[in-house]
């Protein structure tokens, strides 16, 4: 009996009861040493849309805006003076390790899928196609930094302060970078069903992702200072920043995208502006914005975790585990890796640094969010009967899903070890 068949009252209750779930379910995880949103996943998958009908389009319409509020709260993290001393490499590890991450799973998958259908393992007809082993390793692009430091926790002393700063202005940073390297990928192969020649694809994608860019970044620098203005002249009461911080990043998203831009990336401008930007009272500046919004970010993340294991049927992932499991794998022993080394000869941090960096890649929610993205606008890209793009999108969530639980697992478990073993000293205060 679906959830609706119940009085408001009894709805209320049981919602109330699953979120009091999610933090029994937390509590539990970080026990075990496992980032909490897993164990929350795994609660989404156990309940697994019981009387609940929550549709697609229920969650397609919610991942807008817990990713507007996930890159607007990633902005307002972005302080470039907490990164004395190393900017140069944290921005290099941000973007560029994003895309080297990117360009190594894609191909990873797209070998590996081949290997796998060829010997009868894999669950794609042909293996993944091409473009769709790049849109999933775009998806995977981004790092969780609060994942990987909630599992280190309790060997805070362990962590050199630089080393977790770096971890999260990496992941403030590429979530922003991963969304934009999939809208672009997504640009190019939804054009290439509608034109001729490369040339002009790549001529109609570029030149719709630079209007987007760059609209983007001009609304948010505006948005970035009006919220200034506000702030230093307008606010009389700290109860009144949630009202501020909310709007303004609602706002944002919506002007940018009315005007042909980026929502995104307006309202990571937005924060990012405000973020370095000096205010007239501490009591009303960003930080403080930060503080309030703190509970709503937390509260998003986990939603999308829950909602994700919601919907998604458990048994649809089951034929994905050897290409999941094989993803993780490459996403966490070849493309990440690859990225910290890449930029190796410009980074200021040891060796052991280096590889707790490494390892600390772990991924959270805007890669589930992203998956909603990919599924809706596979049927743009391929030509394809209705029943196969179905098809086609439960494969490839079911690939980012089973990469994910494989990801926080492992990764979750093994960090505070690496973290024992590697015995790294506190670093000077940057």
């Amino acid at each position: 009996m679906p959830l609706s068949a119940f009085p408001d009252q009894i709805q209320i209750l049981f919602l109330g009861s699953i979120f009091l779930g999610t933090l029994i379910i937390s509590r539990f995880s970080i026990r075990l040493g496992m980032p909490a949103v897993l164990g929350v996943l795994l609660l989404g998958l156990l309940l697994n849309n019981q009387g609940l009908n929550v549709s697609f389009s229920d969650i397609e319409s919610m991942h807008t805006f817990a990713v507007a509020l996930l890159i607007y709260q990633a902005g307002l993290k972005t302080e470039l003076s907490s990164i004395r001393g190393f900017l140069e490499y944290g921005v290099l590890l941000s973007i560029g390790g994003v895309a080297v991450s990117i360009l190594v799973l894609g191909i990873g998958l797209f070998i590996i899928s081949s290997l796998m259908t060829y010997i009868g393992w894999g669950s794609f007809d042909n293996g993944i196609p091409i473009g769709l082993s790049f849109l999933t390793a775009a998806c995977l692009g981004s790092t969780d930094a609060s994942a990987s430091l909630s599992v280190m926790n309790h060997l805070k002393r362990a962590v050199p302060p630089r080393v977790s700063k770096l971890l999260e202005f990496e992941s403030s940073v590429s979530n922003l970078v991963a969304l934009i390297i999939f809208t672009i990928l997504l640009g190019i192969l939804s054009n290439s069903e509608h034109s001729s020649t490369l040339s002009n694809t790549f001529v109609m994608a570029s030149g719709n992702f630079f209007q987007k860019l760059g609209a983007g970044m001009v609304i948010g620098l505006i948005f970035g200072y009006l919220t200034k203005i506000i702030e230093n002249n307008l606010i009389v009461d700290r109860e009144q920043l949630l009202i501020v911080g909310m709007s303004i990043c609602f706002i944002c998203f919506g002007v940018s995208y009315t005007l042909g831009g980026s929502g995104y990336v307006a309202v990571y401008m937005t924060g990012i502006f405000m973020a370095n930007m000096d205010y007239r009272s501490e009591q009303f500046n960003h930080i403080a914005i930060q503080d309030v919004l703190s509970p709503f970010n937390t509260m998003t993340e986990i939603s999308i975790f829950l909602f994700f294991g919601l919907l998604v049927e458990p048994l649809d992932l089951v034929p994905m585990i050897p290409e999941g499991i094989a993803t993780a794998l490459i996403l966490m022993l070849i493309a990440r890796p690859a990225s910290v080394i890449t930029f190796q000869s410009l980074s200021p941090f040891s060796i052991k640094e280096t590889a707790l960096i490494s390892w600390s890649g772990i991924r959270g929610a805007v890669p589930l969010a992203l998956s909603f993205e990919l599924a809706t606008h596979l049927k743009y890209i391929y030509n394809l009967p209705e029943t196969a793009i179905t098809k086609m999108a439960i494969q490839s969530q079911g690939v980012i899903v089973v990469a994910i639980i494989v990801n926080l697992l492992v990764q979750g478990l093994t960090l505070p070890l690496l973290t024992r073993r590697l015995s790294i000293p506190p670093a000077l205060k940057c």
